[in-house]
């Protein structure tokens, strides 16, 4: 499938570089750790080609993309041990294909609620995300 070259999925470029950090290749998608981290573990999983809906995966494009959504997941629920994890797929302003796994602590930020999609509070440090990647990357 070809890129669309105004997505930042699927051009790679600095504006998807800003908001995350590449953790790993699954299946027929890369999973991502967002660099805002109010929802400690958050990441992003990105199927591999151009695609705006799950209906247009055929059944076994979408078993593969929902198992790697399943896989990041388990990952993320091994290394943080949040309370609950939510999902989310929007892209009302991004048009490819992407579930959202946000881990949600209870007592923490939105528990009970909505994940918030950019709260902007919660930055680390170069050597943070690394570790935080290594956690996740050793359980996939």
């Amino acid at each position: 499938m070809e890129p669309n070259r105004d997505c930042m999925y699927c051009m790679g470029n600095e504006n998807r570089d800003n908001f995350m950090i590449e953790i790993a290749k699954l299946g027929v998608s890369t999973v991502f750790l967002y660099r805002e981290q109010t929802y400690r573990g958050r990441i992003n999983v990105v199927y591999k080609d151009h695609v705006k809906e799950l209906f247009q995966l055929d059944q076994q494009e979408l078993a593969a993309f929902m198992s790697d959504v399943k896989k990041a997941a388990e990952a993320v629920d091994k290394a943080f041990h949040p309370g609950k994890i939510n999902y989310g797929a929007y892209g009302d302003k991004v048009h490819h294909l992407h579930m959202y796994v946000v881990p949600k602590y209870e007592g923490g930020a939105n528990w009970g609620g909505t994940f918030e999609m950019n709260p902007g509070k919660t930055y680390l440090k170069d050597e943070e995300y690394r570790e935080m990647i290594e956690s996740i990357r050793q359980y996939l």
